[in-house]
């Protein structure tokens, strides 16, 4: 699996939960990060390089678990590597389901809502409902940060979310995987009345079905074990690691590539 950063780990969390017996290799970016921000091509060449460094940890499998390294990559991953690729896909489709309003806001990096895939998303269902994109420039570097609760993130996720509920929204879709830690405040912002959808449980629903596909599950019945890895300060994602799953870890750094 990687991200940019730490926002993965919040899809990681969803698909021990699920698959407890298989083994997990994490890259955290975090030198690179935000991606949200970077050239398309950038992106993809990172993403081709991490990948082509988890496939010689031994990865059967590669999660691409931030959005805007889907939309800026995966279909470059699924054409280079013949391992199975899934992705993440901002949950619109549930949303508008939920939805009882019949309007839905759509938080996510600015990379993100520009791409093709959330734009193919809002065609198809702009019919349904009125979707709303708002882009959240600096809640990723919160969330790098561990800032989850301070004023600083308070204000800035207000700022974000009080215009998508005043124009109706009574269901929020989280359109990056950092947003998945920042819940509670959320939650606490918008109110028990919003719904709030976080994909990273459909994404680990499809990582077991690509992989008992491929029949490629493990048979084991013992605990799988989590290496972690990153191209910023190793000591940094080990404290962010211990705080939100509180294992006792330790991080490599990821060789230059």
């Amino acid at each position: 699996m990687f991200d940019s950063g730490v926002g993965g780990l919040s899809v990681l969390a969803d698909i021990r939960a699920l698959l407890p017996h298989e083994h997990f290799l994490y890259v955290a970016d975090s030198g690179y990060a935000p991606y949200g921000d970077k050239p398309p091509t950038y992106i993809a060449g990172r993403s081709v390089a991490i990948t082509l460094f988890l496939i010689a940890q031994g990865a059967k499998a590669i999660v691409v678990a931030c959005n805007t390294a889907t939309s800026a990559a995966v279909g470059t991953l699924r054409g280079q590597f013949t391992v199975p690729i899934v992705a993440m896909e901002p949950a619109v489709k549930p949303a508008v389901a939920t939805s009882k309003s019949g309007v839905i806001g759509v938080l996510a990096t600015t990379r993100t809502l520009a791409s093709e895939n959330l734009a193919q998303l809002k065609e198809r269902f702009g019919a349904e409902a009125d979707i709303l994109l708002q882009a959240c420039p600096g809640l990723v570097e919160r969330v790098e940060a561990s800032d989850l609760q301070g004023d600083a993130t308070r204000k800035l996720l207000e700022g974000f979310v009080k215009p998508l509920l005043q124009r109706g929204a009574d269901t929020l879709v989280l359109g990056c995987t950092h947003y998945p830690f920042l819940i509670p405040l959320l939650q606490d912002i918008a109110g028990p009345d919003v719904t709030i959808i976080d994909p990273g449980p459909a994404v680990a629903r499809e990582l077991r079905r690509r992989l008992e596909m491929r029949q490629l599950l493990s048979d084991s019945s013992t605990p799988g074990r989590t290496r972690y890895w990153t191209s910023a300060d190793p000591d940094h994602l080990k404290q962010v690691v211990q705080n939100f799953y509180a294992d006792d870890i330790e991080v490599e750094t990821l060789p230059a590539a």
